[in-house]
């Protein structure tokens, strides 16, 4: 009875987010950066940088899962492992391997979860976490290979660019279109979201 209540509690609250709300406040709901990214074209970019250690992007998560899945047609969405650290590095690469090895949305989660809710830091090292993939069915050699891989640390040098260039200082970060950053891990962050990603529709017109 308490995980349908706590389900239905969430559910509702990730409802929540696909109505409208009245404006939200820069400087209290969102941060408008300075130098904003220009990017080129008409999809609205919206980043989520996160770290698998971080006990409030694990408690954000599944509203920015429900999220994705409810977006716009013209908004895209990428998750980005901060590697804001070298021990922060080490899963971004596992993300990242995961990712070019086509196993991004089977593992993502579970990993979450293994960390989070399971107690299991298994992305303290390479090693480690190796190991932890290879229970998932990744192929371990392959695994290994694509962890240290040119692809990979491409990937990872651009997230650290990004973190720097819309000036976090820590994770759960949304970054939308390279302009507006929200932070928080509750209901409201996809909400923020929503209402920016209208304020993007809205000034490219």
């Amino acid at each position: 009875m308490k995980n349908a209540l706590k389900f239905t509690t969430l559910a509702f609250a990730v409802g929540l987010s696909s109505m409208s709300y009245a404006n939200f406040v820069e400087g209290q709901d969102y941060k408008t950066l300075p130098n904003p990214e220009k990017i080129a074209g008409d999809v609205i970019v919206v980043r989520e940088f996160f770290w698998y250690g971080c006990p409030h992007c694990y408690s954000l998560e599944p509203y920015m899962q429900q999220w994705a899945k409810t977006r716009g047609n013209d908004v895209a969405f990428f998750r980005t492992p901060a590697a804001m650290n070298p021990v922060w590095e080490v899963s971004a690469r596992g993300f990242y391997a995961a990712q070019i090895m086509g196993h991004e949305e089977k593992t993502h989660q579970a990993l979450f979860d293994t960390i989070q809710k399971d107690g299991k830091h298994v992305d303290r090292s390479k090693e480690t976490l190796a190991d932890w993939y290879a229970t998932q069915g990744v192929d371990k050699t392959k695994f290994n290979t694509a962890y240290d891989s040119f692809a990979v640390t491409t990937k990872v040098e651009r997230s650290k660019a990004g973190a720097k260039n819309y000036q976090l200082t820590g994770v759960p970060a949304v970054v939308v279109h390279g302009k507006y950053v929200v932070t928080g891990d509750g209901a409201k962050v996809p909400q923020v979201v929503d209402f920016l990603v209208n304020k993007v529709r809205e000034e490219k017109k």
